[in-house]
């Protein structure tokens, strides 16, 4: 089976952002997607280009546009919300972005009325309706074929630091999992999800997708959910590591950090650098490590075995990729990173209102719900 990637320009960047619709008064989840996409949908048209439909009815999805900053990245998706906005103040519904929301349940939930998610559903059956999580997908542009299978393989090297940095699912249930990323377990539980294989040449990619279809796994490409993956029909690398990300301020840094870092492994290529990877055991090690302890994890950093904390890497990362970021005109959006660092991700920012208020889950859902109106990290 041939795939044909459509090049695209150098390091053009967009984001998808998944979005928890929740009472307003009671902090549970809300069905009521069908009637927002309605209100928000073009006259003449079938669906709005930037706010989309999603698996449960409890959530949308809003896209950017193709964009050559991170600041028109996050003006573009700050657009679609005050749309939406505009639609749930009246309902009494507000938005969140989380890996998963901290107690509303998932048997309670309603699946979309469309014909892909019945299968998705008839075919995963219990772990398929327990995929009350929520995501942040990144895409960055390739401008060459076989340039995308090294970038991705070389991203999966820090994908344990993206992993940590967006980590916002601590809760699932009303109970705390003890988990930094709760939904990065419960994601991989799908077939074809999780970490990807680790292919040399276009060519395995082409043999593995053909038996995939050959053998009735998938009926199309996008089927294969892997965390870091790419997306030959938009000629990109799509970074699908991240939770759910409450705040516009950390999408933006999220999004540098993977634009700078594929705009640089793009140019070490194209001075004909092999790219540093992992063996996939270790690669599987340091997202099980990211999901459980987040900042606090421990990262493998080579073959050899090396490792250090996540942060510490994290740190000496940004500061070798801050003139790629000025190149890209990013460079406030990467020092969001640092941002995220001083106040937490979201799962210890969580934890810490829950403490706060005597182990309330509402006052954690309010709290998401602030920072989502906000745009920016909650600062103590």
């Amino acid at each position: 089976m041939k795939i044909d990637f459509t090049p695209s320009r150098r390091s053009t960047v967009g984001a998808e952002w998944e979005l928890a619709l929740v009472d307003r008064r009671t902090g549970e989840l809300s069905s009521v997607a069908e009637q927002v996409l309605d209100a928000v949908r073009p006259d003449g048209q079938e669906e709005h280009p930037k706010i989309k439909q999603e698996l449960l009815l409890n959530t949308i999805e809003v896209i950017s546009g193709i964009c050559d900053t991170i600041a028109e990245v996050k003006a573009d998706l700050n657009d679609s919300l005050d749309v939406v906005h505009s639609v749930l103040d009246p309902l009494g519904v507000e938005l969140f972005s989380a890996g998963s929301h901290p107690f509303s349940t998932w048997y309670q939930q309603k699946v979309t009325d469309k014909e892909r998610y019945a299968k998705l559903i008839d075919r995963t059956q219990w772990w398929g309706r327990q995929m009350l999580i929520y995501g942040v997908h990144v895409h960055v542009g390739v401008d060459h074929r076989d340039k995308a299978l090294p970038i991705l393989d070389a991203l999966l090297k820090y994908a344990p630091h993206l992993q940590a940095l967006s980590a916002s699912s601590p809760y699932w249930g009303a109970e705390d999992t003890g988990y930094a990323s709760n939904r990065a377990l419960m994601f991989q539980q799908l077939p074809t999800a999780g970490l990807p294989f680790q292919f040399r040449k276009w060519t395995e990619l082409e043999s593995y997708v053909d038996d995939m279809f050959t053998t009735g796994v998938i009926d199309h490409f996008s089927e294969i959910r892997w965390d870091i993956r790419p997306a030959p029909h938009f000629g990109t690398v799509e970074m699908r590591v991240c939770d759910g990300l409450p705040t516009l301020e950390e999408v933006g840094a999220i999004s540098a950090l993977t634009q700078c870092l594929v705009d640089d492994f793009s140019a070490r290529l194209d001075d004909g650098e092999i790219l540093p990877t992992l063996p996939p055991w270790h690669v599987q090690e340091n997202k099980w490590r990211a999901a459980r302890y987040g900042v606090d994890a421990i990262v493998i950093l080579d073959a050899a075995g090396n490792e250090r904390l996540v942060t510490d890497d994290t740190y000496d990362l940004l500061n070798r990729l801050e003139p790629v970021a000025r190149r890209l005109d990013c460079a406030d959006e990467l020092r969001s990173v640092e941002t995220i660092l001083a106040y937490g991700p979201s799962y210890l920012r969580q934890r810490a209102v829950a403490k706060q208020y005597n182990g309330s889950l509402r006052a954690v859902v309010a709290s998401l719900i602030a920072e989502m109106r906000d745009g920016k990290i909650a600062r103590p």
